[in-house]
This record gives C-alpha cells, structure tokens and sequence, in this order.
C-alpha cells in the first residue's frame, strides 16, 4: 500500500528557509521518480521540483531555481525539499508525489506560509 507522509512546513518570514520532508512506503523507492507540487486555494497544483531514483537528475519551475534544492535518502525512502530565500509567494500547500502503474499519488500536503 503506497504512502507519502509531508511534514516540515510552517510559518516563517522572508528570507527564511525550511525543510519539508516526505516519508514514502508501499513500493521500491529506489526505483522511482519522486516530484514536489505546490498548491494555493483557487489555483492549479504547481509543478516544483522532481530528482530521478538515483538522485543524479533533478529539474526545477523557474520560479525557484537557485532557491530550493531537492534531494532524497533512498536508505530512509524519504525525500527533500530544501527551500531557501523564501518568497511569500512561496505560500502554498506543498505535496509530495509518486506516478506509479497503479496510479499518480500524494501526500497530505504540508502547509508552508511565508509572512512578515
């Protein structure tokens, strides 16, 4: 059974970094694609950031090239988005994602809201 826990998100002001983290299950994470999308109410869901299953290609939406970074830690089946230089743009619902043969799926979504 697949699974994909967010957490890390919060409130902080710009300029700030946090570091949201997706714990994954229910299927050979080593193997996959896993993408960051992002989401604010009345918006489509946002592509963010993708890295291949062994961490040696990732791609990012221009809008925070050279401020995040994505990575993952197979041995913990867990990946990362590392957000610096935080935007209040930023401000969105960040989810965590795995397209597999048996379905694209997500996270909770973990809020991030940057503000003075």
């Amino acid at each position: 059974q697949v699974q994909l826990v967010e957490s890390g998100g919060g409130l902080v002001q710009p300029g700030g970094s946090l570091r949201l983290s997706c714990a994954a299950s229910g299927f050979t994470f080593s193997r996959y694609v896993m993408r960051w999308y992002r989401q604010t109410p009345g918006k489509e869901r946002e592509f963010v950031a993708h890295i291949t299953g062994d961490g040696t290609i990732t791609s990012y939406t221009d809008s925070v090239k050279g401020r995040f970074t994505i990575s993952r830690d197979n041995a913990k089946n867990t990946v990362y988005l590392q957000m610096n230089s935080l935007k209040p743009e930023d401000t969105a619902v960040y989810y965590c994602n795995i397209l597999l043969l048996g379905g694209n799926y997500w996270g909770q979504g973990t809020q991030v809201t940057v503000s003075s």
